[in-house]
């Protein structure tokens, strides 16, 4: 096949692709998640870090299990990311009273500073990426991509 017909299937492709919500979704992913790293830097922490540590500064005491749960994720991906905070010094792992195989989470102070900084970051680096829409614009897609997301969690 020539070249130059190869390219016209390409843009075939890319056109059928365009209509798809998926795709658009996942490109659009793509580029706030490289974002989302450029805002934290580098030694920031990734999206799924983030988040679980947002989760422990909002539910002080939530255990391992609950906040799998509300991020998603298996707890088994949960164990590095909670290794990660406790590293950083922003979370420590307490005993629950009365059943020694389930530990809590518990923000420290480090851990609350760094959840406020980081959401003033991330908040500032969604403004300035999605600037190319309306408030009106930004409430019905966070309103669309929720009712997705409730779908998806039952």
């Amino acid at each position: 096949m020539a070249r130059h017909a190869e390219n016209q299937n390409w843009k075939l492709v890319a056109s059928d692709l365009e209509d798809l919500i998926g795709y658009n979704l996942k490109r659009a992913y793509v580029i706030v998640r490289a974002d989302f790293r450029e805002a934290l830097g580098d030694d920031g922490m990734s999206a799924r870090v983030f988040s679980a540590l947002s989760l422990a500064v909002e539910f002080p005491n939530i255990t391992q299990s609950e906040l799998a749960r509300m991020m998603g994720i298996e707890r088994s991906g949960l164990v590095s990311i909670v290794d990660e905070l406790e590293q950083r010094g922003f979370l420590n792992r307490v005993a629950v009273p009365g059943d020694r195989r389930v530990q809590a989470l518990v923000p420290t102070q480090e851990g609350r500073f760094a959840c406020v900084e980081a959401l003033k970051a991330v908040r500032a680096h969604e403004d300035a990426l999605l600037d190319v829409m309306t408030a009106k614009e930004k409430e019905t897609l966070l309103k669309l991509l929720k009712k997705i997301r409730m779908r998806g969690e039952g």
